[in-house]
Formats: C-alpha cells, sequence, structure tokens
C-alpha cells in the first residue's frame, strides 16, 4: 500500500541563512544607518527577536526578513507575525515565530478536504503530521494536487513517499 506525509517545517539552518543576510542589507541601507537594530534568532525555539527604535523600522525588517526568507525557499506563511510589538525603554521589540508541525484545527481541515476529494484513500492523523495511504498512486497525486490547490494557512509538504 502506497502512502506519504502531510507536513509543515521549516530548515532552522535556512532561516539562520536569511536572517544573516538581512542583517547584511540592514547594516547597509541608507535608512538604518546609525540605528541600533537588532535580530536574534532563536534556533530551538524557533523564533526571531527584532529590536530597534520604532514601528516603522520594525515593519522594514519584517518585510527585508520575509523577502529574504524567500529567496533562500522559506514560505511567507511559516511567519507568525500576530503577535504584537512591544515597547522596552526607548526600543520596541516584536517577538516572530517560525511555524513548525501543523496544530489540531489545520489538520482537521486537511482531513476534511481529503475526505471531500472523493479519493480511495485513508487519511490518518500521527501527532503533528498526516499519514495518507491508499492502493494507488493515482490516487495520492491526485490528493497533493488538491491539497496544494487549498489554502490552509500553513505551507505544506509532502514528505516520506513510498509505493
Amino acid at each position: 500500500m502506497a502512502s506519504f506525509d502531510v507536513i509543515s517545517k521549516v530548515d532552522p539552518q535556512t532561516v539562520e541563512n536569511a536572517i544573516n543576510v538581512a542583517r547584511k542589507e540592514i547594516v547597509n541601507r541608507y535608512d538604518f544607518h546609525g540605528s541600533s537594530t537588532t535580530i536574534d534568532f532563536n534556533k530551538k525555539e524557533l523564533t526571531i527577536l527584532v529590536t530597534t527604535e520604532n514601528e516603522m523600522r520594525i515593519d522594514a525588517i519584517l518585510d527585508i526578513i520575509i523577502a529574504r526568507g524567500s529567496k533562500q525557499g522559506i514560505d511567507p506563511r511559516s511567519y507568525d507575525v500576530s503577535k504584537e510589538h512591544y515597547a522596552s525603554g526607548p526600543m520596541v521589540k516584536k517577538d516572530i515565530k517560525l511555524r513548525n508541525g501543523l496544530d489540531d484545527e489545520t489538520i482537521k481541515k486537511i482531513i476534511k478536504a481529503i475526505k471531500e476529494a472523493s479519493t480511495k484513500v485513508q487519511p490518518q492523523k500521527m501527532d503533528n503530521i498526516i499519514r495518507v495511504s491508499g492502493k494507488k498512486l493515482d490516487d495520492l497525486q491526485a490528493v497533493i494536487a488538491a491539497l496544494r490547490v487549498g489554502d490552509f494557512g500553513f505551507p505544506l509538504q509532502f514528505d516520506n513517499f513510498k509505493n
């Protein structure tokens, strides 16, 4: 029986590379000249902490990080920027969490979409991934095509394809 896994993960090394490129760009930009801007990346918690003087710079830094990440192959939906920035003395800070793994609500939406695709496959929740198995490879490929079209708020990867 053929199967594959639906996952959502981010490579921490790729994120670190994108952040290093963003740091270099910020140092060389004229509008950041003389600012005390820092970007810290925590690999274990997959969080980015941005510290700068004002809100406009926070927005510009966020745009730079997302653009550099996109060039490195990181989907912009991987960044959870819903948390508001906060003041810390004369500086403004913003925590950006990277989405790694699927949450329960998204898993339910994906399983529902797979079942609505009316193919003869069986989706199965396994921790924070979904294993889809079926007899025919064509059915599995149809599920992959259907999931690529849908928008679930997370970047999806299809891994561990077994025949």
